[in-house]
């Protein structure tokens, strides 16, 4: 293999690139003013043909990382998440690597600037480090005027929920309900949905408290899991 590079890695995905993927990519991101991705630049890579190439790359130095997350390229920044991701979980990953994993993506998050790149790396580069860890930077996140920031602090908070942890997911959940973002509304109906598979009392009295405000969105995934009577109980708050 070449080069653990970003340069290397780049000069692989274009390989990998395919029109009738960008056409694919294109129904979901919307790169013009105002869309989901907008300003982004896609070439047309299938997401599964990344994570193998990022998989092929494991081992890449967090400074190489960080210039792949300097690319404008999305799916290149998709490699780099997931580079971080597959680092973050490795078990053999030392104390010393997770903190340079989680200070990168805390100080890079101007380039993990949409959903699908935060949801790929922040439950383990962020949320596995922060698991025997205070947690006040999820909090301080949750009121950053980037919405990207605001769906890490809940995101993150997947791998709390694995030890059975839900406390942060509701709080969080709490200080986002009034978010303008459907992104945010999304995430935080989905981890109260993920919360009350650990704990449904909980996720119950979160919602007889706040149900009636929730965004729509949020309310809807949260209840997914409920019984038709349960769900029309609460979407008739």
């Amino acid at each position: 293999m070449e080069k653990l590079t970003a340069k290397a890695f780049i000069t692989a995905l274009k390989v990998l690139q395919s029109d009738d993927e960008l056409k694919k990519i294109g129904r979901y991101f919307k790169t013009g003013k105002g869309g989901n991705a907008e300003g982004d630049k896609f070439i047309g890579v299938k997401m599964g043909e990344v994570f193998a190439l990022a998989r092929a790359y494991t081992k890449m130095p967090l400074a190489e990382v960080e210039r792949l997350l300097e690319s404008p390229l999305h799916e290149a920044r998709v490699g780099a998440v997931s580079i971080m991701d597959f680092q973050a979980r490795d078990k053999k990953t030392k104390e010393e690597q997770r903190k340079a994993l989680f200070d990168l993506y805390i100080r890079r998050h101007d380039r993990i600037n949409n959903w699908d790149l935060v949801d790929r790396a922040a439950p383990h580069v962020v949320g596995l480090y922060l698991v025997d860890k205070p947690r006040k930077i999820l909090y301080t996140l949750a009121k950053s005027a980037s919405p990207w920031e605001r769906r890490t602090s809940i995101v993150a908070t997947w791998m709390f929920i694995r030890q059975k942890e839900t406390a942060d997911t509701f709080k969080l959940a709490e200080i986002l309900l009034k978010d303008s973002e459907e992104t945010i509304h999304k995430a935080i109906g989905s981890w109260l949905r993920t919360a009350g598979t650990v704990d449904k009392a909980a996720l119950q009295t979160f919602l007889n408290t706040h149900g009636a405000e929730m965004p729509r969105i949020a309310l809807r995934y949260a209840i997914e899991h409920f019984s038709p009577k349960e769900r029309e109980k609460y979407l008739n708050l």
